[in-house]
């Protein structure tokens, strides 16, 4: 377990945690292609809500190259902020249990439990990172901290990143250079739960500086605040609102977030080596077909896909801020498509794989 104060580094990183490239498929208001289900993302323990999506790097332990890995955030009875369960896809649609987190036998504190989160990362040593914002109750007024938990290759948590700035961990993207890794990672509880569903100015953007990845578990250098003031409330629906998606460019010279309630995608320059908050860093594009932005990822041209969480869209935006495509990808619920998306994969010749979390399935738009 870790407990820092909040620190500095100054550190390198020369690789990005996931190389991934999609073109652009069209230049019209409507993109084209087709959406297929790939496999459900519940677990034998009937755990819902998937959230975090990410693809695996390179093969260790249980991990299995170019399968991706699913966070659930719901238990069976679709309570938010009580799933403790990570599953492994593969392309084809095998579904394996990769992960079920005890919150009485963690190696270190989470306060408040376990309940999974967007905030999901698995690096090329095979360590797995995912984010925990618990409730009691699945309702806000019981949602706690929580804490980042670290996961070796066979889905074992070994270590919890806890305290200091980490309050309420809500999304992650990290960069990978083998040994060292820096996670960034946005919070939405820093008095959210107080507000009572006013608006606070209160979400951050953290960089979390690692080493020692080919060791026995990570060490945490460092924790970095280089995004704050970004808007965020408790929500009936969605339980918390707030800086949700996290995406780095392709050189890693900007962190892209989707400020969610101002429904914006903001840049915070120079993330990897800032040593002072960037606030809610620099518009790249605001309204126009975003309507709250959740889920983001950045692809190997640089263009920025996101998810609405209040009409089921995907957004493309260029890496000079022209929104140039949209494509609906869900259209349940209501209002359609409402709170339905979150964890995006793009994936150089296939396309985009997105949870879907008003089906409960992992789907491949292509």
């Amino acid at each position: 377990m870790k407990r820092l104060v909040k620190t500095t580094a100054f550190t390198t990183a020369a690789f990005l945690l996931v190389a991934c490239s999609l073109l652009a498929s069209a230049q019209a208001s409507h993109s084209p292609g087709s959406i297929s289900v790939v496999a459900s993302t519940v677990p034998a323990n009937g755990d819902v809500n998937p959230y975090g999506l990410v693809s695996v790097p390179k093969s260790k332990g249980s991990l299995v190259k170019g399968n991706l890995l699913v966070s659930n955030f719901n238990n069976s009875n679709n309570l938010q902020g009580t799933g403790t369960t990570i599953v492994q896809i593969s392309p084809d649609g095998v579904n394996t249990l990769f992960a079920q987190i005890d919150a009485t036998k963690l190696p270190g504190p989470c306060p408040g439990g376990v309940g999974l989160t967007t905030a999901l990362v698995v690096l090329r040593s095979g360590w797995v990172i995912v984010g925990s914002l618990p409730t009691t109750d699945g309702t806000s007024a019981t949602a706690q901290a929580g804490c980042l938990l670290v996961l070796d290759s066979n889905g074992n948590v070994v270590e919890t990143f806890y305290g200091s700035l980490i309050n309420g961990p809500w999304d992650m993207t990290g960069l990978d250079s083998g040994s060292t890794a820096e996670l960034f990672v946005t919070n939405v509880l820093n008095g959210t739960v107080a507000a009572n569903g006013s608006v606070v100015h209160g979400g951050t953007v953290l960089r979390l500086s690692l080493d020692g990845l080919n060791g026995a578990m990570p060490n945490l250098q460092a924790i970095t605040e280089i995004g704050s003031g970004f808007a965020e409330r408790t929500d009936p629906a969605a339980l918390v609102i707030g800086p949700t998606g996290a995406g780095l460019s392709p050189r890693a010279d900007l962190l892209y977030i989707a400020d969610s309630l101002n429904n914006r995608i903001t840049t915070i320059p120079d993330p990897v080596l800032r040593t002072t908050s960037a606030g809610t860093g620099a518009t790249l594009t605001q309204g126009g077909s975003l309507n709250d932005p959740l889920g983001l990822a950045v692809t190997g041209e640089g263009n920025v896909y996101a998810v609405n969480g209040n009409n089921g869209l995907l957004v493309v935006t260029t890496p000079d801020g022209n929104q140039i495509s949209h494509r609906l990808l869900d259209s349940s619920g209501n209002p359609p498509g409402a709170g339905a998306l979150f964890g995006l994969v793009p994936v150089r010749g296939e396309g985009l794989y997105y949870v879907d979390d008003a089906t409960n399935t992992l789907n491949l738009f292509h």
